[in-house]
């Protein structure tokens, strides 16, 4: 079952069709994520139209693979999922700045996590924006090189 999967254009949103193809599941497996899969919460607009950004359509992939390739049950991948973001929190709070496994870190569960710190301190809060848009530079730019390919 192992399809290669399409790159994942630069765009900062994308539609449950969009995610659907990139990752290769229709868009009724993908609502039935989110009630599953407590990480996975796209941004919805008027309507309840859900947008996903880059990291959460990483994260659908990782979950397919979990599910279709590796063979978890729907239990056994939110645990496994719930390890591999617990040890990205872990290196995260020991300052460890890893690129691999980066498409599974929580942005909102991130920003949850210092919005005290932020709140406190505007040293804190300029660093933590500069930090998630390195990020988000990142991710752009492995998404454009994994078009080059």
């Amino acid at each position: 079952m192992e399809k290669a999967l399409p790159a994942i254009p630069a765009k900062r949103y994308f539609t449950i069709g969009e995610v659907g193809e990139l990752c290769g599941v229709k868009p009724h497996v993908l609502r039935y994520w989110e009630q599953e899969f407590t990480q996975l919460r796209p941004m919805k607009r008027r309507g309840n139209r859900r947008y996903y950004q880059h990291h959460e359509v990483l994260m659908i992939r990782r979950i397919r693979d979990l599910l279709y390739d590796q063979g978890f049950t729907i239990s056994g991948a939110r645990n496994k999922m719930q390890e591999i973001l617990q040890l990205e929190r872990e290196r995260r709070r020991n300052g460890e700045v890893l690129l691999d496994g980066v498409e599974v870190i929580e942005t909102t569960d991130f920003e949850s996590e210092h919005a005290e710190e932020n709140a406190a301190s505007t040293v804190s809060g300029s660093v933590t924006d500069r930090w998630l848009d390195l990020r988000r530079e990142l991710f752009e730019i492995r998404s454009l090189l994994s078009l080059a390919h």
